[in-house]
């Protein structure tokens, strides 16, 4: 883009140019007029100094790269797989890379090219940069600008919005070249999944120690999404457009992560957080969430809890799937408490009169439930249903409570899964 800094590869000079500018700004020339507003322009102009400051350094860094003759012969080792029989090295091909800060760096990389047999011997297929593709920029993007990228593309409630975020990050890039990259970033991350799951099915996934001696927490729920699928027929005379109906379908969502000694999330490099999920239905989730698991060696696990709501398919095919993965002794089964006691409170709704007296009841009831007291608890709603005065109250109480019980989110049947707090974990 025409906004574009382009890198001199002179760190000494830019960081004189960045002291000087701060400098300037860390100057208090008239307190009186300095206010919220003038310390947000001067945060902003630093924050953005920086970012180039950073960008200029990645630039230098890439451009150091780019000149080791060992790294670029590392970077065609690497990608042979991506070689065909026809492929051959073509000289060099200047490329521009993105960094964050906005500042572009120039590249003079070696390129390979496939060649044709019929009918131009001559006439080439479109070739690579190995040293690009080796690091993840094939699309003229660092890695960070890359996810930055993907992540606010599929997060932001529009491209545009997107756009707006990236700019504070020194990203200027188009609305088009946005939502072309969070598709294609996307589509990366199926292409890995499916290449897994293959290798699951063949018995060629490795097993790695990332879990190995860890309290493993295994989150399983069903979300709901609106899906645009394009209407068929002719186009619309005013938009030019097919047209599309929105549908509603539940994905089926898992998380998996690691807690410390406090029951805390563990966010690190070594021990990422594993999102993910599907549409294809609970046999197609439990073959993405066994491939995870082998992955990631669930066998070598300290503890691991398993939490879920009432839905009956997770309780059904999740244990059995534990057990077969050989999970430590230490698993533990932990049904969703939120979910619960969203269903207190459609009792109380039912059963009280008057406002406060739903508060408390709830309040009082909720903590029973966290506490595991599930037997009192539903000793004490029996005998709200049996006091419940007129025959509508009374079967408006009583259809409530069938729901409630029905749902194994409330209370564990035959007492084979325990409402336990993470504490155990910290055990």
């Amino acid at each position: 883009m025409k906004n574009n800094i382009c890198s001199t590869f002179d760190i000494s000079k830019y960081l004189s140019y960045f002291q000087e500018k701060v400098t300037k700004l860390l100057e208090l020339t008239d307190i009186s007029e300095f206010d919220g507003q003038v310390l947000k322009i001067r945060e902003e102009e630093i924050r953005k100094s920086a970012l180039i400051l950073a960008g200029e350094c990645i630039a230098l860094l890439l451009h150091n790269l780019s000149k080791s003759q060992g790294f670029l012969d590392k970077a065609m080792q690497q990608t042979q797989g991506w070689w065909h029989n026809k492929t051959q090295k073509h000289g060099y091909k200047k490329r521009q890379i993105l960094t964050i800060g906005n500042v572009e760096v120039t590249l003079q990389l070696p390129y390979v090219v496939e060649r044709q047999n019929q009918p131009d011997k001559n006439k080439q297929h479109e070739g690579f940069c190995p040293f690009l593709r080796y690091l993840g920029m094939s699309e003229g993007l660092t890695p960070v600008v890359l996810s930055k990228v993907a992540q606010y593309g599929a997060i932001a409630g529009s491209f545009e919005a997107a756009r707006t975020t990236l700019i504070d990050w020194g990203i200027k890039i188009s609305l088009k070249r946005i939502e072309r990259l969070t598709y294609y970033f996307g589509q990366l991350g199926i292409d890995l999944r499916t290449h897994k799951l293959n290798d699951l099915k063949s018995g060629n996934l490795s097993t790695l120690n990332i879990l190995k001696d860890q309290r493993v927490v295994i989150a399983v729920d069903g979300g709901r999404t609106r899906i645009r699928i394009p209407k068929k027929g002719k186009r619309k005379v005013k938009t030019n457009r097919y047209g599309f109906a929105g549908e509603w379908m539940e994905p089926k969502l898992l998380t998996i992560y690691v807690v410390n000694e406090q029951g805390q999330k563990i966010r690190t490099s070594a021990i990422p957080i594993t999102n993910d999920g599907t549409y294809s239905g609970y046999q197609g989730f439990m073959q993405i969430l066994e491939m995870y698991l082998v992955n990631l060696g669930i066998s070598q696990a300290k503890q691991v809890l398993l939490i879920g709501d009432g839905a009956e398919w997770i309780w059904i095919h999740i244990p059995p799937l534990l057990k077969k993965l050989q999970c430590p002794h230490e698993t533990y089964q932990l049904l969703d408490f939120y979910h619960a006691a969203s269903h207190l409170q459609d009792f109380a709704d039912a059963a009280f009169s008057t406002n406060n007296e739903r508060q408390q009841w709830f309040k009082k009831s909720r903590k029973m439930l966290k506490k595991g007291q599930a037997l009192d608890l539903m000793r004490n709603m029996g005998e709200i249903i049996l006091s419940a005065t007129g025959e509508r109250m009374a079967n408006k109480v009583t259809l409530y409570l069938k729901i409630i019980f029905s749902d194994r989110s409330f209370f564990a049947r035959s007492h084979q899964i325990a409402l336990l707090p993470l504490k155990l974990m910290k055990s």
